[in-house]
């Protein structure tokens, strides 16, 4: 069973959709048990970091999310979450992958927030990213960015590069909507859902 964490995201109903289409079954919820008890689980988001961890506070979930052991997909907000903390507030976010979310830079050409489509570039290979070509588009919207680190698996570059897909023991992010994505994006949860992690 997978689990969607219901965190309040406006991109929910999109992800389910996506997984549907995918043959995939999953269950909205905030239960921990619930969440616990899932094969595998995707914390979306969308919205401001502050916002984001506030309703986790308030359902529970906090301790939750950080003591899961199967695979977890954190999406655009919900990547974000995985890190120690965010400039947006600022907040204190989950601490599970280190880096600090911050503030895209804006430049002539280079508006913010990033909004639209856009390549990544692939530090690794296999994966999240097995079967993924080197010139596929995903569609980003986002104003807020975490840094490129040693649990990189993509960057991408919008005035400055940042993690586009990132990864940690079981824990797994795309600044992306893979939902949104077209093939490239039910590719990537695919190969979540199947287990290249």
């Amino acid at each position: 069973m997978l689990a969607i964490v219901d965190s309040g995201g406006a991109n929910i109903a999109s992800v389910r959709f996506a997984l549907e289409r995918l043959g995939v079954q999953s269950e909205l919820t905030a239960d921990p048990a619930v969440i616990r008890s899932a094969e595998r689980v995707i914390l979306p988001g969308v919205g401001a970091a502050n916002e984001g961890m506030r309703k986790l506070h308030e359902r529970g979930l906090v301790e939750c999310v950080r003591n899961l052991t199967q695979p977890v997909l954190g999406v655009c907000l919900g990547m974000q979450l995985l890190f120690e903390s965010s400039e947006e507030g600022p907040t204190e976010t989950l601490g599970l992958i280190p880096g600090v979310v911050a503030l895209l830079p804006g430049a002539p050409g280079i508006q913010v927030p990033h909004m639209g489509w856009n390549t990544v570039l692939c530090g690794r290979s296999g994966g999240l990213l097995d079967g993924i070509t080197t010139d596929a588009r995903f569609y980003f919207v986002h104003s807020y960015a975490a840094p490129v680190n040693a649990f990189t698996l993509a960057s991408c570059d919008h005035g400055t590069p940042f993690a586009a897909i990132v990864q940690r023991a079981n824990f797994s992010g795309v600044q992306f909507h893979p939902e949104r994505s077209g093939v490239a994006g039910a590719r990537l949860l695919k190969n979540f859902v199947d287990g290249r992690v």
